[in-house]
């Protein structure tokens, strides 16, 4: 959208104003003439926290003072200031706002101060803004009369250091977490085997900030009413809204297509080592091909933190999806095992967004952390998003809250249920515990014996005592009275080696059972999607009480080998079936089967503008082959903003495993601390990832 320029005459006296989506006008009393403006960006950044913008521009956080300086004769300065918003600024809407000229300037709305040097040489002019302003850029130009001088442009965020700002953070430590870290881990897998892996975010990265204010400005919401979208563009709530359906693509142009099948003509969504390339992709071409809910959020959380509002990336392990909106998850089985249902489902995984801010909306006590969701899964009037939703909201139960807070509470809810032949539905015994996991006496006195215990030397009282005994043998052991299945998992589950896990069944019943024991293996995606069989195993156990009882399952390379996706990821399932009592148990493990680790070594210190050799390598724990294999790497301020790639050949397995090795030369252009990402890829060991720390010295 071109800048659309706002000129107020008053008196005929000077004034200086911004244009495009925020103007400021102030009334001097003489013409000045302006040898040149300091934006005094390296002093502001400092005070700002903007210094990892760079000091190529001015980046300032709203309620808080920023000075420039003006160089000029005379030195005279007074008047008042006209703020106005978008294309068509009104009053009505907040978008026009009038202040004079203070003595100091205040921090509850938008206020000037001006002071000059002893020589008389400079007016330093002081301007803070309202922290309830609209974030976006600026452009401040000097009208004397009709000459026109451009004074520079800024950039204003939201502001985590600012008690009156919506997106308030207390603690300096979560400041520096939330909204300074650049690089983090994304955690995946399930609760019982997490796997971490390195993410760039780059949110100072160069041209990642203009990127993010221009999804703002590329969302549907602003193209028919942009003066009320830059006007609410002030609340944080409405803000991460946007970004929920922005950075998917699915009813606009927005960042990322999502796809979890087919991902032919685009990246496999675990190749990305970071957000900075998928948004100048974005930027450059159009939505990018492809993401999944780690990626959505990890970029949700890059545009968030480059904004100014805090985030962070959270996994919930065992993350349920609701189709039908019932506040459960519900999935069929029939009396066989067999599944039987539907749309409801389980993810192995799932990652979504928490965004730190205010809910005036909804009342104090729902403030601190929102949930919002940018993976396309189910609409929200009309669009795919997903809140934010009040974690103190999803917590009590307040689904009334909005926004999508039932859907967020779903996801942390299941109930596995069986179908009878009848028509009647059976819960298996503690399905609810697979899912929302880890996101970590009378004053009178008479005789009562006969109520404690039967008569001494009874039949009824030699019973109750043999009863007893068994009971508290249980409750020494810390289990409870019944049919108690689980799954053993063996040690060491590296992909491509052969392993046995195990299904056992103990009998807490004071008396035998005999049931059928049904154990089998599928290869599963993340999001829950069931593929191929990897084995199976049944067997009709007779159990007796107080004992158990083993089936075990071979997992042989060679079968699933060509059933695992990238995740790399075994359901096992165990199902005991007793239809004579109906007495169903269940038991379910995810195996994320391990990687093999990749190495990597510097060879010499770095240091800035100096190339240095990064020796990489990784041994193929698969009794075969590896080909079109790769290393990546990248790093901020390692890697010009773009990852580095080098192709091998082919690596053997025989007649040992065989190390795959590259060397990969970078040049750092930053000094101080930074991440290294390595990722390996081949076509059956798929983007494999490690990090290091790397300090670039001067």
């Amino acid at each position: 959208m071109k800048p659309t320029l706002f000129t107020v005459f008053v008196h005929a006296h000077l004034y200086i104003f911004f244009i495009f989506k925020n103007n400021f006008f102030f009334l001097v009393e003489k013409v000045l003439d302006i040898q040149r403006c300091d934006l005094n960006i390296k002093s502001n950044s400092s005070s700002h926290h903007t210094e990892l913008y760079g000091e190529e521009r001015l980046i300032v956080r709203r309620g808080q003072p920023f000075s420039i300086v003006l160089h000029l004769s005379p030195s005279k300065l007074d008047g008042c200031i006209y703020v106005s918003a978008g294309p068509l600024p009104r009053r009505e809407s907040d978008t026009k706002v009038t202040f004079s000229l203070q003595e100091s300037t205040v921090d509850t709305e938008w206020s000037a101060s001006a002071s000059k040097d002893a020589s008389g040489g400079t007016i330093t002019v002081s301007i803070s803004s309202s922290p309830k302003a609209p974030i976006g850029e600026y452009t401040l130009t000097l009208d004397q009369l009709g000459q026109k001088t451009s004074l520079g442009k800024f950039t204003l965020l939201f502001n985590a250091w600012c008690p009156q700002d919506a997106v308030y953070m207390q603690s300096e430590e979560k400041r520096k977490e939330y909204v300074l870290a650049q690089h983090g881990l994304v955690y995946r897998g399930n609760f019982k085997r997490i796997k971490e892996k390195p993410w760039n975010f780059g949110q100072f990265e160069p041209g990642i900030l203009d990127i993010c204010l221009k999804i703002l400005d590329d969302s549907p919401k602003f193209v028919p009413d942009a003066d009320k979208d830059i006007s609410s563009r002030n609340n944080p709530v409405y803000v991460t809204r946007v970004l929920s359906a922005m950075i998917n693509s699915n009813d606009d142009r927005g960042v990322l297509v999502g796809e979890w099948a087919d991902f032919s003509g685009g990246n496999h969504p675990s190749l990305w080592m970071g957000s900075g390339e998928i948004l100048r992709q974005w930027a450059e071409s159009g939505p990018v091909r492809y993401g999944q809910c780690w990626v959505f959020a990890a970029v949700a959380c890059t545009v968030s933190r480059a904004l100014g509002i805090p985030c962070r990336v959270v996994t919930n392990f065992g993350s349920a999806h609701d189709t039908d909106a019932n506040l459960v998850i519900e999935r069929l089985y029939d009396e066989n095992g067999d599944r039987i249902s539907g749309d409801d489902s389980i993810w192995n995984f799932h990652v979504w967004v928490d965004s730190w801010m205010t809910r005036p909306d909804l009342g104090t006590e729902f403030d601190g952390w929102q949930t919002s969701d940018p993976t396309p899964q189910e609409t929200s009037e009309g669009v795919f998003c997903c809140g934010p939703a009040s974690l103190h909201a999803v917590k009590e139960g307040e689904v009334a809250m909005k926004y999508d807070t039932p859907f967020i509470f779903a996801e942390v809810r299941f109930l596995d249920l069986v179908r009878l032949s009848n028509g009647k539905f059976v819960k298996f015994s503690e399905s609810t515990k697979s899912v929302g996991n880890f996101i970590s006496t009378k004053a009178e006195r008479h005789d009562i014996t006969h109520q404690y215990k039967y008569p001494e030397g009874s039949k009824e009282e030699r019973q109750v005592y043999e009863k007893a005994q068994k009971r508290n043998k249980l409750l020494q052991t810390g289990e409870k009275p019944g049919l108690h299945l689980k799954i053993k998992l063996a040690k060491n589950m590296i992909v491509g080696s052969n392993f046995e896990v195990y299904a056992v069944l103990t009998n807490n019943f004071l008396d035998a059972r005999t049931c059928n024991l049904l154990f089998f293996a599928r290869a599963i995606s993340y999001n829950g999607k069931l593929g191929d069989s990897c084995g199976f195993s049944s067997e009709n156990l007779e159990v007796p009480s107080g004992e158990e009882r083993r089936l075990s399952l071979k997992l042989e390379y060679n079968r699933y080998g060509t059933a695992i996706d990238p995740d790399m990821m075994i359901q096992v399932s165990a199902i005991t079936i007793d239809k004579q009592t109906i007495d169903f148990h269940k038991a379910e493990k995810i195996i994320v089967l391990d990687e093999p680790d990749v190495g990597i070594k510097l060879l010499g210190e770095a240091r800035v503008n100096q190339p240095v050799t990064a020796q990489l390598t990784l041994l193929n724990s698969l009794p075969e082959p590896l080909l079109n294999c790769s290393f990546a790497i990248e790093g901020i301020g390692l890697t010009d903003g773009k990852p580095i790639k080098l192709l091998l050949l082919e690596v053997p397995h025989q007649p040992i495993r065989q190390e795959a090795k590259a060397s990969i030369d970078f040049k750092p252009t930053i000094t101080g601390s930074s991440v290294l990402l390595v990722n390996f890829d081949s076509d059956k060991l798929k983007n494999i990832k490690s990090f290091i720390d790397v300090v670039v010295k001067e």
